[in-house]
């Protein structure tokens, strides 16, 4: 048996009175039976009976037999010289061998245990063929089958309690990682939302809020000659706070871009390049090719976005003339194309992005075709122009990817 004792629980608790209540009425029973049978030593046999009872009654009532195996087995020898007295002077204390096995399992180590009982059940037996004065093998049937039931019961009892004891470990196991997994779950979505919102912010309330900028720049250097055209810029600068506005709006709603409400993509691509060519000076151009197939709503966000980040890049950056946005479909996939004849840039030469100066705007590109397992590739040169081309396949592939280009460790700048 294992040095530590299994913790009181409800059943083992019944049990236990169950055990005390058995040893009570045997020894009761062999009392009674002394006096009222008128056997030999009938008062002797009385008194051992109550000392047994008394010294068996000891061991629940005392805290360190509780709170030691060594006190245990003090006590328990107690009641074993106890009981030999009683099966010394009446037959009858045979019975109380039975509960004797149960207890000297409970309490022993699990090597001690056995042995006890097989040396209980021998005295047992002897005792009895020695108040009887023969001795047979029917004699010795009843303590040795008690016994072997006691050893049967008591260590199937303690196997199922292992088993339940595993159980429980792996119960809180398993309950711990469903909650570290649950963490982790949460930590992860966290962070995925907190990149939407950064690729959101990015790509509708910054670049909307570039453009006012620079709309209102252009006013304030053709004031005060240029009246009228200062109210020019300021009415598109206003136009642009109005869109950005709703798409702040939208964002928070976690709708889809009102350029997109209630129109396609192709129809929402011309308006950008319309606004685009009419707030700022350069020729901004959508031309579809073929019929655009249709896309899922969020294939339709991505690559407006897209096209919103790359035209503001060519406003800001690439002081370009001309820019064509085209869309269209190739094999399966659909690609969304930005060419200007801009300044160019080398994709190697990349700076990092930076909070005052931006440049997270081909990082967000990214990560937006990644997540709908598309490709992002730039192709630029100085003096050359750029080329950004955006491919989304038409029926997603699990764990497709982007694919690597010598720009995509960088960010525009």
């Amino acid at each position: 048996m294992n040095t530590t004792a299994p913790a009181p629980t409800p059943t083992t608790r019944a049990l236990s009175w169950c055990l005390h209540l058995l040893v009570v009425g045997l020894l009761a029973l062999a009392a009674v039976r002394a006096v009222t049978d008128g056997r030999p030593h009938a008062a002797a046999t009385l008194a051992g009976a109550a000392g047994c009872a008394l010294v068996y009654a000891a061991g629940p009532l005392l805290p360190r037999i509780h709170g030691g195996r060594r006190a245990a087995a003090w006590w328990l020898a107690a009641v074993g010289a106890a009981w030999l007295v009683l099966l010394a002077l009446s037959a009858d204390g045979v019975w109380v061998a039975f509960p004797l096995y149960f207890l000297q399992l409970h309490l022993l180590p699990r090597r001690a245990g056995p042995a006890a009982v097989t040396a209980t059940a021998g005295a047992a037996i002897a005792a009895f063929a020695a108040h009887q004065g023969a001795f047979s093998a029917a004699m010795a049937i009843g303590p040795a089958l008690g016994a072997a039931v006691a050893v049967a019961v008591v260590w199937g009892y303690q196997a199922l309690y292992r088993e339940s004891e595993r159980r429980r470990h792996l119960i809180e196991e398993l309950t711990a990682t469903r909650a570290d997994l649950a963490e982790a779950q949460h930590t992860a979505g966290v962070l995925a939302e907190r990149e939407r919102l950064a690729r959101e912010i990015h790509d509708t309330l910054a670049q909307g809020l570039s453009s006012i900028q620079l709309l209102l720049r252009a006013a304030e250097r053709t004031l005060p000659d240029g009246a009228h055209s200062a109210a020019r810029h300021v009415g598109q600068a206003r136009q642009a706070a109005v869109d950005n506005l709703a798409e702040a709006r939208r964002f928070v709603a976690a709708l889809a871009p009102p350029a997109l409400e209630g129109s396609t993509l192709p129809d929402a691509l011309e308006r950008l390049c319309a606004t685009t060519g009419t707030r700022h000076r350069l020729t901004a151009r959508f031309r579809p090719v073929g019929a655009p197939p249709a896309l899922p709503t969020a294939h339709e966000v991505a690559l407006l976005r897209i096209a919103q980040s790359a035209l503001a890049n060519t406003v800001r950056h690439a002081g370009a003339t001309a820019v064509e946005v085209t869309l269209g479909r190739l094999d399966d996939e659909v690609a969304l194309t930005v060419v200007d004849d801009g300044a160019g840039f080398d994709p190697g030469r990349l700076p990092a992005p930076d909070p005052e100066t931006g440049g997270f705007g081909l990082a967000a590109m990214h990560a937006r075709i990644r997540a709908l397992g598309g490709t992002l590739t730039v192709d630029s040169a100085p003096g050359h122009g750029t080329t950004l081309t955006a491919r989304l396949p038409l029926t997603r592939t699990p764990g497709a990817g982007a694919g690597t280009t010598s720009a995509e460790t960088g960010a525009h700048p």
